[in-house]
């Protein structure tokens, strides 16, 4: 099995949707393909990827180091011992002259990559993504479906409290059975009217979770934590800068309700940090690193790793980004569960059609790979790349 060409562009996630620190107009996504020499039912074998949303995309840094060192690489080099594409070689090849540290943008252009290399193996395995995780590191246990929630509630304008309400209704008609809305964009006592009445929606605070997107000074994310303590949210996620971590171990002292964060951590070494010094609580705390922003899932197992050492479950990792190749990793590995975006970032979130939300679950298809292809309006997309 071998690389012969490595392609990417760029894609649009324009919408005027707002969180409480950015809007998302002119967001953009890397979209690549890793075309191989490998033959399946009589087609080449390719791996696609994509960035989440909340990152722009990286054509400059995939055009002059990432994706040139996958090509030029020696092929044999990248092989596993059954001569099929193997992630870790391949991410060693992509990091070859990188330094430690600097785990910004770079980190999400690996990603994107990796995301296309596991596509690639697992459709030339002619196996899902989630069975090839469970049966290569889980001792091939898998769920049977994961866990997911709506994320939505953003701001945008002339939104106001009704058409909200009126957003999370559908969701819940859509199957879902947990919202995330954004606060944190607007005074204290606007926000506690928005939470209010999609608590009045969804029945009880644990059906909630709220989001900050990392505004807030310690002394505000504590005076935001007081009034939001009565509802018994399902967490309050990012209330402070994801790096500041003794501001996070001092709200988590004061704060009892699950605290969430991590998807604006990009290694593992960020992740460790957190663990080692953010105060957070294995009981409770719900970690959201993304794999497709943090160095792809070569990464993300390693992450998975210093987790368990430092005595936490799987289950409380639910990861950012409310896509399809999260979702294959939360199945396959285990995990507590993942974002889904119902109707924002199109055509990159939300999961393929024939995977409807059950009583908040959703059930993998079993197709080879990550399963992009039964994802209509993401696969126009990327269908063009393999022309």
């Amino acid at each position: 099995m071998r690389i012969v060409a490595v392609r990417d562009i760029v894609a649009p996630i324009r919408s005027q949707i707002a969180n409480a620190y950015i809007d998302f107009s002119q967001m953009t996504a890397s979209v690549v393909a890793v075309v191989t020499d490998r033959v399946v039912d009589g087609k080449p074998v390719i791996g696609f990827g994509f960035n989440s949303n909340g990152r722009y995309a990286q054509h400059g840094l995939l055009g002059e180091r990432f994706m040139p060192r996958l090509q030029l690489a020696e092929p044999e080099s990248l092989l596993d011992d059954s001569g099929l594409l193997d992630p870790v070689r391949c991410w060693a090849a992509m990091m070859k002259n990188e330094k430690p540290g600097g785990h910004g943008e770079r980190s999400v252009a690996v990603g994107v990559l990796d995301m296309a290399v596991w596509d690639a193996l697992a459709k030339a395995e002619r196996k899902p993504l989630w069975k090839l995780l469970a049966d290569r590191y889980n001792a091939g246990a898998a769920d049977d479906a994961a866990w997911v929630y709506a994320a939505g509630g953003y701001y945008y304008p002339g939104k106001d409290v009704e058409q909200l309400s009126a957003e999370m209704r559908h969701y819940l008609d859509l199957g879902y059975q947990h919202v995330k809305m954004k606060i944190g964009g607007v005074p204290l006592a606007d926000d506690l009217r928005r939470i209010e009445a999609v608590l009045k929606l969804v029945g009880n605070g644990e059906r909630l979770a709220v989001d900050v997107n990392g505004r807030f000074d310690l002394p505000t994310a504590m005076e935001w934590g007081r009034a939001l303590a009565p509802y018994k949210l399902k967490w309050y996620e990012e209330p402070l800068d994801p790096l500041d971590y003794l501001a996070h171990a001092a709200l988590a002292t004061q704060y009892d309700g699950p605290l969430a964060t991590g998807e604006n951590l990009f290694s593992m070494q960020d992740a460790r940090n957190l663990i080692r010094h953010g105060g957070l609580r294995p009981d409770r705390d719900i970690l959201q690193f993304d794999p497709a922003l943090s160095y792809g899932l070569v990464e993300y197992l390693r992450t998975l790793e210093m987790l368990k050492a430092h005595g936490w479950s799987p289950r409380r990792c639910v990861p950012h980004g409310g896509h399809q190749f999260a979702l294959n990793i939360a199945v396959g590995l285990q995990l507590g569960g993942n974002e889904s975006y119902p109707q924002v970032f199109a055509p990159f979130g939300g999961f393929a059609g024939n995977c409807p939300v059950v009583d908040g679950r959703v059930r993998m298809p079993d197709l080879p790979g990550i399963g992009f292809e039964a994802k209509n309006d993401l696969w126009a997309v990327m269908k063009t790349l393999a022309d």
